[in-house]
């Protein structure tokens, strides 16, 4: 520790100012800003990295990051603010926190961790920005997603149009005192003859 005072000479008195009765330079940090923040986002989340310079080995594995992001066009004062949790010099954004095809800028501070008792540090200054926009989710063709839907579909419906088939035939041919025989395989024919046209829509 160290004591810290002001000398001067004041209207021809020589004064002594106690500033400091002990003053510890471990307890009064203010770290140089992050450098180098870089940024890739994709559809489903956005990673940010950086580096930090002038920081000794042991006070970079007790940091603590803010960070900062904000829609692109709008103010810092409207900013959204993250404490990160961890010492690493990255953090990740889920998707759902971006609207899709804006441009969003980010930035990031640092000081010494809160639950450190041998350092203490006020925040560093901000980084410089990093820009980015979160990438549109790829929407399947409608066309595909109809002929899925027609795929799954098909064979319920052609369980259920067989069977309707089998009992019409049957009471057809109790009430007429009709073979089923003549009945069932023209109506199967006519289905499979649909179910065969079907089919090659589909393709």
């Amino acid at each position: 520790g160290y004591r810290v005072s002001l000398q001067g000479n004041f209207f021809g008195c020589n004064q002594t100012y106690m500033a400091f009765l002990e003053y510890n330079p471990r307890k009064h940090i203010k770290l140089d800003p992050p450098l180098n923040i870089q940024s890739n986002a994709t559809a489903s989340k956005c990673q940010i990295w950086w580096s930090v310079w002038n920081v000794p080995w042991y006070l970079a594995e007790i940091l603590q990051y803010e960070l900062q992001y904000k829609e692109y066009s709008m103010s810092w004062e409207v900013a959204m603010n993250k404490t990160l949790p961890s010492s690493l010099p990255q953090v990740e954004i889920e998707a759902t926190e971006l609207r899709s095809g804006i441009a969003y800028a980010a930035r990031v501070r640092c000081k010494v961790s809160e639950n450190e008792n041998s350092y203490h540090s006020q925040w560093s200054e901000w980084s410089q920005t990093t820009v980015f926009k979160r990438a549109d989710v790829p929407k399947v063709s409608e066309d595909i997603l109809n002929i899925k839907t027609m795929q799954y579909l098909f064979i319920p419906l052609s369980f259920g149009t067989l069977l309707y088939l089998f009992w019409n035939c049957k009471l057809s041919s109790r009430r007429q005192k009709a073979s089923p025989a003549l009945t069932f395989p023209r109506q199967l024919l006519s289905f499979s003859h649909s179910i065969v046209c079907t089919m090659g829509i589909l393709r």
